[in-house]
């Protein structure tokens, strides 16, 4: 572990060099005061203070000279330590920023299908706290190196004084490194029991503000209190014996160079009175042991950081080091203008973990400028083919081409810049409606307005206290799930992607309010081509092609006319829809007359 350690912090101090070296100057600097203020005292009472006892008067020339020694060696003690700890803090700070960065642009490069395995809590735990777990040692380091030096110069200063009794004051550091290989094999285990708790009580405590909706409606707040209250309970009691551990360790590393002082203290004590040493030298000694016994701490705390450091550094490195990453190559669609085609050809896909793929040989072609619907009973596959065609995850075999070139060929950033997708289940930011349809992106207010127009929600939109500049809450709490599909809509749609898949992204509007966004649809379709996954009539009806799918393969294609005559299967989903459909019409019927 101690090695492990040591190389975490070289590998910071190599990211970090410069506020480091800067930093390890101050403390160097530091430190040599420090030492500099026991020889400076040593020095002073031999000098002056001896001889003003025994002639019992003091003069002012020696009072003054005293003064400006002390002020001398204060002066390089201030610049030491203020350079030791405003870089030690940039240091520190500057590798956690970077750590952070790299982390979530690895959480950005890493495919769906490995975030479907890692829960967000943890994910949230790898970017907060165990980035800083791992560079929190970076604040009492350099003073650490400082004390290494400062035990350096003083240690020679005390063999140079009296060898016999530097030995017996030096004493002390084996006892140091034996306290610490123990406290290490104690902290390790309770450390990494800590961290992996955080991450938990993270991930349940994030799975609750998620499904606030969910808690609320089915009265399990207490349920919910009480898993939480089980998760931090069990971190409290893991930082307990984290805290307990260093209760422990901490005063034994204070004790042991107080001990050391009180054995030079002593041992000197006895030799003044032998006639072998001065009783200057026996206060320079004193005084090295007593000001180093406060520096000392900082090699424990360094040392009491180690353990969390390594846990929270593998943890890290587990996200930095994950395989899974899409490959890019370097095509691109150049100056290609109007709708896209797609094309799936034999495409196999298991979800991770699962032995049974969930597409089967797919053969799909979705001709630019089209309509194709996606219809299927549920687990059929419709989703997990949308995510294929828009490579949000690659195919385990098979081969996905939009414009006749290989997804996989095709630079990072230039499918999104070609193709959109409104999910069922959308997301609003805490922003204005402007930003949820741009995200942020410059745009004139015309432009907006005709995106929200061919989603229906230009009317809602107009009637919000500030139009555009109305913010909507997090997650777009205060609009309903129907306006919070038009605005995602209408984001897709404000981008003009030339190829657009909706999966099933109308379900929460009126029927008589899709119909609209569809008719809208298909007068802005000139340019695009448009993949949804459907579940209506009014949606399938408007297709040039369905695809109807089955248990992960594709079992008939067609115009639905000719679908519905000689699919059966196909038919008794479609006539089921319907049934549906004509069931809640005259239930909103019979309430309307009520």
């Amino acid at each position: 572990m101690l090695r492990r350690g040591l190389g975490v912090i070289w590998g910071g101090m190599k990211t970090e060099p410069r506020p480091t070296i800067v930093a390890v100057i101050g403390s160097v600097l530091w430190a040599a005061a420090t030492v500099g203020t026991a020889a400076a005292i040593g020095y002073v009472t031999d000098q002056y203070i001896e001889p003003a006892v025994l002639q019992r008067q003091v003069e002012a020339a020696a009072l003054w000279t005293v003064f400006g020694v002390l002020v001398a060696v204060l002066v390089v003690n201030v610049i030491g330590v203020i350079l030791r700890r405003v870089f030690a803090t940039v240091a520190g700070f500057n590798l956690q920023a970077r750590y952070r960065r790299d982390v979530t642009r690895q959480y950005l490069r890493l495919p769906l299908s490995w975030h479907h395995a890692h829960p967000s809590g943890q994910l949230l735990s790898n970017a907060h706290a165990d980035v800083e777990a791992t560079w929190q040692v970076f604040n009492p380091l350099p003073m650490a190196i400082g004390v290494v030096f400062m035990l350096f110069i003083a240690g020679t200063m005390m063999v140079l004084v009296d060898p016999f009794l530097a030995f017996i004051g030096l004493l002390v550091f084996p006892g140091l490194f034996a306290a610490n290989v123990v406290f290490q094999r104690f902290m390790s285990p309770r450390i990494t029991l800590a961290q992996q708790l955080r991450a938990e009580v993270a991930e349940v405590a994030h799975e609750s503000f998620e499904a606030g909706l969910v808690v609320k409606s089915m009265g399990r707040e207490e349920e919910e209190t009480e898993r939480f209250r089980t998760q931090t309970h069990e971190l409290r009691d893991a930082l307990i014996q984290v805290g307990r551990t260093r209760g422990v360790f901490e005063p034994v590393i204070e004790a042991i160079p107080t001990l050391g002082t009180l054995a030079v203290l002593g041992v000197g004590t006895w030799q003044v009175s032998r006639g072998e040493l001065g009783a200057a030298e026996v206060v320079q000694m004193a005084y090295l042991f007593s000001i180093l016994a406060f520096p000392v701490r900082a090699l424990g705390w360094v040392l009491a950081e180690l353990p969390r450091s390594v846990v929270g550094y593998d943890r890290v490195q587990h996200v930095l080091q994950a395989e899974g990453s899409m490959h890019y190559g370097r095509a691109t669609f150049a100056d290609r203008d109007g709708p896209a085609s797609s094309e799936l050809q034999d495409v196999v896909y298991a979800h991770p973990g699962e032995e049974k793929p969930t597409i089967t040989g797919v053969t799909l072609e979705i001709p630019a400028g089209s309509t194709t619907a996606l219809v299927g009973p549920t687990g059929a596959g419709k989703t997990t083919l949308t995510n294929l065609a828009l490579r949000l995850v690659d195919a385990d075999s098979g081969r996905v081409r939009i414009d006749d070139v290989d997804a996989r060929e095709l630079q990072l950033g230039e499918i999104p810049a070609v193709a959109t997708l409104v999910a069922q289940q959308t997301f609003m930011f805490d922003d204005s409606v402007r930003g949820n349809v741009t995200l942020g992106e410059s745009a004139s207010d015309e432009s907006v307005w005709e995106a929200l127009r061919i989603a229906q929600a230009e009317g809602f939109v107009r009637e919000l206290p500030d139009g555009l500049d109305t913010v909507i809450g997090e997650r777009g709490g205060s609009l309903s799930g129907g306006q919070r599909q038009r605005i995602a809509l209408a984001r897709a749609v404000w981008r003009r992607p030339r190829l657009l898949v909706l999966d099933d992204a109308t379900s929460a509007v009126d029927p008589s309010v899709e119909q609209a966004i569809l008719a809208g649809l298909r007068e802005a379709r000139a340019g695009m081509t448009v993949l949804v996954v459907a579940y209506r009539m009014a949606t399938i009806t408007l297709a040039d092609q369905v695809v109807y799918l089955e248990h992960g393969r594709v079992v008939d294609r067609g115009p639905h006319p000719e679908l519905l005559a000689r699919c059966q299967g196909y038919a008794d989903l479609v006539h089921a829809y319907a049934r549906e459909a004509a069931e809640r019409a005259a239930v909103a019927g019979q309430e309307e007359t009520q």
